[in-house]
């Protein structure tokens, strides 16, 4: 029981986290003072205690998806990336291609559970393959972020239910990783 709270907690934390370093930054090349990117952080972080104290965003439960259905991430990020970059359809052309397919696959066997899980895996992936070429350089990229991003999936069942933005911060935070990797290895 103290393992899931552990990871729900470093969960939360690492979102959090990354959100507010990224929204720094960008508040900070726009507006050049520190005044302004203290003041819009301390506000995010209120805002951020707030809601985890007043809205019901997780189940008490303490469940994690299928690898089987986690599986179908990178397989939706490579395909996406392909359709993106060596066919040149664009990345929301790309997306919306990989989403509407996978959209498709419940109805191979409307009474199977298990296909009804698939679209949201393949759609998470989807939002890694549509990374810009100047982060994603290449499949095998798209196909680590991809299984990164399905790390986080797996392991955020049970969080931020009913926030809109989860299957994209996942893969956010799967490419930036990979991103952060790559440029430290180089």
């Amino acid at each position: 029981m103290r393992i899931h709270k552990s990871i729900r907690f470093l969960m939360v934390v690492l979102v959090l986290f990354v959100q507010l370093v990224f929204l720094s930054l960008i508040i900070k090349e726009h507006y050049q003072t520190n005044k302004i990117v203290l003041i819009s952080i301390l506000f995010l972080i209120l805002i951020f205690v707030i809601s985890l104290k007043h809205l019901d965003l997780h189940h008490e439960a303490y469940a994690y998806e299928k690898l089987s259905v986690v599986i179908w991430v990178p397989v939706g990020a490579v395909v996406c990336y392909l359709l993106n970059v060596h066919y040149g359809l664009g990345s929301v052309i790309a997306a919306g291609i990989v989403g509407t397919i996978a959209s498709f696959f419940p109805l191979i066997n409307k009474k199977s559970d298990y296909l009804k899980q698939i679209p949201t895996s393949i759609y998470c992936g989807a939002f890694v393959g549509m990374s810009s070429t100047e982060i994603s350089t290449s499949v095998s990229f798209a196909l680590i972020a991809g299984i990164i991003a399905g790390i986080f999936l797996l392991l955020s069942k049970n969080l931020f239910i009913g926030v809109g933005g989860k299957l994209g911060t996942m893969a956010f935070l799967g490419v930036i990783i990979v991103y952060l990797l790559s440029i430290s290895l180089a």
